[in-house]
């Protein structure tokens, strides 16, 4: 599948999270008011939505959590290229109330995260996919995805789970991406009305790095 025109995504980092946080908040807070099933009960405010990924801070920091951020380009002159600068920022990185910045509006994130036990450094989980609701259909998940799928396999991570609202798009998204159901939880998780929900878990086995053949 093509890259999304006027999408890029970005590796965030610790550094670069201050100015994002309130972008970020802004786009888990329209999740939540959309129904997904991601950790908060509604109504949830911008501000406790940053303050949630402002406390990412010390794990970006050390590594155990990656965080990748996807952005509506300003004139997307890019035609969806991917960009990973090193310090995770492009010209600018102020965040205004709006979630936008000179790289452009956040629409979307992705997380990895890296499990530290000694028996279980071969895995990792993805966790908090989101795309905000004007942004949906045009591939940004996917994309984000296939972003986090390729640092953990650049990693040497073999293993990746995760789960998800049973019945949810994204259910339909993981399984079209190649990943196989484990089994299904029922009332695993609530819904942002407080309703409890069956969750399904998945599965993905990576290769080596790229290039490694």
């Amino acid at each position: 599948m093509a890259a999304p025109t006027g999408v890029t995504v970005r590796r965030l980092t610790a550094g670069a999270l201050p100015a994002a946080a309130e972008g970020l908040g802004a786009l888990l807070a329209d999740a939540v008011d959309d129904g997904a099933s991601v950790g908060f009960l509604a109504p949830l405010t911008i501000d406790r939505a940053a303050a949630y990924w402002s406390g990412l801070a010390p794990a970006l920091a050390d590594g155990t959590v990656t965080v990748w951020t996807a952005h509506a380009d300003n004139g997307g002159g890019n035609n969806g290229k991917r960009h990973a600068d090193d310090d995770g920022t492009r010209t600018g990185t102020g965040t205004g109330s709006s979630g936008t910045s000179s790289g452009g509006r956040v629409i979307g994130t992705v997380q990895l995260r890296s499990e530290t036990s000694p028996n279980g450094t071969h895995r990792a989980e993805v966790a908090k996919l989101l795309v905000h609701r004007d942004a949906r259909g045009r591939g940004v998940a996917r994309l984000l995805l296939t972003a986090a799928e390729e640092c953990a396999r650049d990693a040497g991570r073999t293993l990746l789970l995760l789960d998800t609202q049973t019945g949810s798009a994204a259910e339909h998204l993981y399984r079209s991406a190649g990943w196989t159901p484990v089994g299904t939880v029922p009332d695993y998780a609530a819904d942002p009305a407080g309703v409890l929900r069956p969750t399904t878990f998945f599965r993905k086995t990576l290769g080596g790095p790229a290039g490694s053949d």
